[in-house]
């Protein structure tokens, strides 16, 4: 089993220590042959966690860049038990947090889900399609394990929804930056900044906002208000565009030249 530090005690330790939190994504199986670099190389560039996204076939949250990098890796047999051994023998040493739907967790089963987040060494899951209502029995397996359910926190909510949320939420609270699908934006949404003062309002547990955020800039503004970002898209974006799981890494400490000069 892959030991990691604990999401939400790493995340905290570091945002009390005055570090803006940076949490870019990689697409488990893209790019095809290389892509567990993007992990080591993320990490060395100054993530403080890493998404990793478990591809599924009906991603009703990603846009088209997050859905075409899904596609490939999909087409090329990529699938939960190949992603997670990979992800298994990254040698690093900050938190990694699983994103899929919950289609993929209800059919290995909560607890053989879990399990298996663990034994790769992955702290964290985000569920986007398991609503608060309906959670329950798999944040109770996940915290039995110890994983934790990172929980979205939508713009549209009411103040009584956002503070159950956050409540029911581990690792830290994800401020949903804008309504609709993942993808990157010319301009930064006012609604990224307004989730993020409502959220650190409510929790004293570490609040990241992602969705829509596409530039060193826009990671910035958004994190004047926030502990931290979320930021997929824009990476996945400049391999499908042609550039190489360098010129991801090279872009990732971009972001965090910019959060540590804010």
């Amino acid at each position: 089993m892959t030991v990691r530090p604990d999401l939400e005690s790493h995340l905290t330790e570091r945002r009390d220590a005055g570090r803006k939190l940076l949490l870019p994504y990689v697409t488990g199986g893209y790019p095809v042959k290389d892509w567990p670099r993007l992990i080591e190389g993320f990490a060395a560039a100054g993530a403080d966690a890493i998404e990793i996204g478990i591809p599924f076939s009906d991603p009703v949250m990603d846009g088209p860049t997050i859905q075409e990098a899904s596609s490939i890796a999909l087409s090329n047999g990529a699938n939960p038990p190949a992603i997670l051994d990979r992800v298994a023998q990254a040698d690093v040493d900050i938190p990694l947090i699983a994103m899929t739907y919950y289609n993929v967790a209800f059919r290995m089963g909560h607890k053989r889900f879990a399990d298996a987040l663990v034994t790769a060494g992955v702290g964290g899951a985000i569920l986007p399609d398991l609503p608060l209502e309906e959670a329950a029995d798999w944040a109770e397996e996940a915290d039995r394990a110890g994983v934790a359910t990172v929980m979205l926190a939508a713009p549209t909510g009411d103040d009584a929804r956002l503070a159950r949320v956050a409540e029911r939420s581990r690792g830290f609270v994800y401020g949903v930056g804008v309504v609709g699908i993942t993808g990157e934006r010319a301009e930064l949404s006012a609604s990224a900044t307004e989730i993020a003062t409502r959220l650190k309002a409510i929790t004293s547990k570490p609040v990241v906002v992602g969705l829509g955020i596409s530039t060193p800039a826009q990671a910035v503004e958004v994190a004047q208000i926030a502990d931290g970002v979320v930021v997929a898209s824009a990476i996945i974006r400049r391999m499908l565009a042609g550039g190489s799981t360098d010129d991801a890494i090279e872009f990732v400490g971009e972001l965090r030249k910019a959060l540590d000069a804010s």
